[in-house]
């Protein structure tokens, strides 16, 4: 009896720990994404449970405009469709948790979706429950729990100011556009700026008349060294040459048979000094030049690397950058002592700067969070690269190498600057030799190419052993790339990190530009539809307009201005530019453009039109015959792999020009680059992403 008394009260006592067990409640922590969830639990232990809202849980309605202008802009926020489930769980959730922590991105969007969270869940305003930290790291995780604050009200209105400003230009001139032109169609204001800019330059572009200019380069000898220079002027003076009779008179003066003089010889030091750690406007600027990833590409392997990637048994889901939305070069002590050990120790003292140099930052910064770096400078790419994604790999790699770089030496450069002179007649050679390599040990991207020049004093004689006169026209101005675009409106104070990526994505899925050789392109819509805006609302396209207006939401920011009179002085004046344009414009006529051949199914003629992703063929009888056809162009080049088809160009979904064999599916060529007799030998066959020719 005695025994079974024991065993009944042991399986009591268990019974009884396992309900207090079970009544222990966890601190809940609501973040954005899954991914971000995983990294952090993994540092806060069991204590604390993560989830996440999948983004923004209320935004305004999509049906109307949700503002109302009557009472203080008052925004009508309803939660957003299909987060219904999300919203249930982070409730129940919540009402079972001991404490609940809102650790959205540490901006302004983050300190909104913690806002609404906050009003969703019923928690108390007062109590400090918001948790802002730039990485994810387990020291920089705990820290930022040991000192949680309240919601910065000034951060939320800032971006409820931008929400709603955007929203009343939006949804006030979009109605005028599909009025007028057609259906679909939208406006905005970092977009129509953007857009204008394009536009502008293209404008320039036609109206340029180039003017003819000749060079003059030469090579000459010194015993068996040759270099080149290039012809200067007369009597050291400057002296260009408009066409081939100037070229003509200087030959003339010359004489090629007799020894030219080195007539002077400066030999100098320079120093190059590093650029400093990325921001995100020369993240996704450098992405695309030396990457070729299109801005869009850049920010999502960007908000990967920085939520956290999986490295492996011991270490796990890590966080390898900063957050990657900022207009600062600003770099912690503690980050900038761990790169000059790292330095000390990779490549020795005389790499290491003992002051790294400081960045002027660009007008308008608010200097909220630190550059892009890496979040523990010793992780190098090669370290984890088969833990990462190609494109993971390659954009941790640029945010690494140039971090590094930043924090180091100069380098130095020796230049030879050299006039060679014969008859009056003046000749420059320019050479320079790396004498210590500084940052580009790091970052080999940044260095400088050397031209060596032979050993050469005032006073040695050289002789000419070729001349090479071209003809040249100057050029128009270059198109808009995403990089230039994207400098250009940071130049301008116009949009701000987080919004250059979706800007550029809107115009071109509206169809205003289209990418042509990676540059912007307006199409006859863009170019219509800004016309427009250009006309009856001129603020909106006027960067230094809209660069005040940005100035002033940032002045909400940082509490010096309440957002609502500045909602208003903004409204009042546009609101009758909107009645006006409603009342007059009038309906813009597109004709049709003839396509040059009649429809296969009811004889009709085909005509050119214009649809989501580009233009197309389509039977002028629509809707009664809806007979369509893509546009093919051919290159004029049979297809190298099946020798039946023709190479034709065409377009992904993303606007993207490829180009495959006409035969295609039956042939399955394809080529990102545009062929070439030269450069497509018989079946050669470069590889292009399956997910990326299915789309096309």
């Amino acid at each position: 009896m005695v025994e079974t008394k024991n065993k009944t009260t042991k399986s009591v006592t268990k019974k009884t720990t396992k309900r207090k067990r079970a009544k222990v409640k966890k601190n809940l922590v609501i973040v954005e994404s899954p991914s971000k969830a995983k990294t952090i639990e993994k540092y806060l232990g069991s204590s604390y449970k993560v989830v996440a809202s999948l983004g923004h849980i209320r935004d305004l309605p999509k049906s109307t405009l949700g503002v109302d202008v009557e009472n203080d802009y008052d925004p009508k926020y309803i939660n957003i469709r299909g987060k219904g489930d999300v919203i249930k769980g982070l409730r129940k959730e919540a009402k079972a948790a001991k404490k609940v922590y809102l650790a959205s991105d540490p901006d302004r969007e983050g300190e909104a979706i913690a806002w609404h969270l906050q009003h969703i869940l019923d928690l108390n305003p007062e109590e400090p429950n918001r948790v802002v930290f730039n990485e994810i790291t387990k020291d920089t995780i705990k820290n930022a729990f040991k000192t949680p604050r309240k919601i910065n009200q000034d951060l939320v209105d800032a971006q409820q100011a931008r929400r709603i400003l955007d929203r009343l230009v939006g949804y006030s001139i979009s109605p005028i556009l599909w009025k007028t032109v057609k259906r679909g169609l939208s406006a905005g204001r970092v977009q129509s700026v953007a857009l204008g800019l394009i536009i502008t330059r293209e404008r320039k572009i036609q109206a340029f008349e180039p003017e003819e200019y000749w060079t003059l380069d030469s090579e000459f000898k010194k015993s068996r060294s040759k270099f080149k220079s290039a012809f200067y002027g007369f009597d050291g003076k400057k002296q260009p040459l408009p066409d081939n009779d100037s070229v003509q008179y200087v030959l003339k003066q010359i004489d090629q048979s007799a020894d030219f003089n080195i007539v002077k010889v400066e030999a100098k030091e320079r120093k190059r000094n590093p650029q400093q750690p990325f921001t995100t406007s020369t993240m996704q600027q450098t992405a695309n030049t030396q990457l070729n990833f299109r801005t869009r590409k850049t920010m999502m392997a960007a908000q990967q690397l920085y939520e956290g990637v999986n490295l492996g048994r011991g270490i796990g889901q890590t966080g390898l950058i900063t957050y990657m939305r900022t207009d600062s070069t600003r770099i912690s002590s503690l980050a900038r002592n761990a790169a000059a050990l790292y330095i000390h120790d990779t490549w020795g003292e005389a790499y290491s700067q003992h002051k790294p140099i400081q960045g002027k930052l660009p007008e308008g910064a608010q200097d909220a969070h630190e550059a892009v770096r890496p979040t523990d400078v010793t992780r190098t790419p090669e370290s984890i690269k088969n833990k990462l994604t190609p494109d993971q790999f390659k954009l941790y790699s640029l945010i690494w190498s140039r971090f590094v770089a930043s924090q180091m030496t100069p380098e130095i450069l020796d230049t030879m600057a050299v006039t060679i002179e014969q008859n009056n007649v003046v000749f420059r050679a320019n050479g320079s030799k790396t004498k210590f390599q500084g940052f580009t040990k790091a970052y080999p991207a940044a260095k400088e190419k050397d031209n060596t020049l032979p050993d050469l004093s005032v006073g040695d004689k050289v002789k000419l052993t070729n001349t090479n006169p071209e003809q040249h026209f100057t050029l128009p101005p270059a198109r808009y790339s995403e990089a230039a675009l994207i400098k250009a409106l940071e130049e301008n104070g116009v949009g701000r990190p987080s919004t250059y990526a979706p800007t550029l994505d809107t115009i071109q899925r509206r169809n205003y530009v289209r990418i042509d050789a990676r540059k912007f392109v307006p199409t006859e819509l863009g170019e219509i539809v800004q016309t427009i805006v250009e006309e009856s609302f001129p603020d909106i396209t006027d960067t230094h307009f809209t660069a005040s207006i940005e100035h002033e939401l940032d002045e909400v920011e940082i509490g010096d201005k309440h957002w609502v009179p500045v909602i208003d002085s903004f409204y009042k004046p546009f609101s009758k530019e909107v009645e006006q344009a409603a009342a007059t414009l009038e309906k813009v006529i597109m004709h049709d453009e003839l396509a040059g051949m009649n429809c296969a199914i009811c004889g009709a003629p085909m005509i050119v039109k214009m649809g989501r992703y580009g233009k197309f063929y389509a039977c002028a009888r629509f809707p009664d015959c809806r007979n369509t056809q893509t546009i093919i162009k051919e290159i004029g080049l049979p297809c190298p792999k099946c020798h039946k088809g023709q190479i034709v160009e065409r377009k992904t979904k993303r606007q993207r020009t490829f180009y495959g064999c006409s035969r295609y599916p039956d042939c399955e060529f394809v080529s990102w680059d545009k062929p070439t007799e030269k450069t497509l030998p018989d079946g050669t066959t470069p590889k292009v992403p399956e997910d990326e020719v299915s789309k096309a």
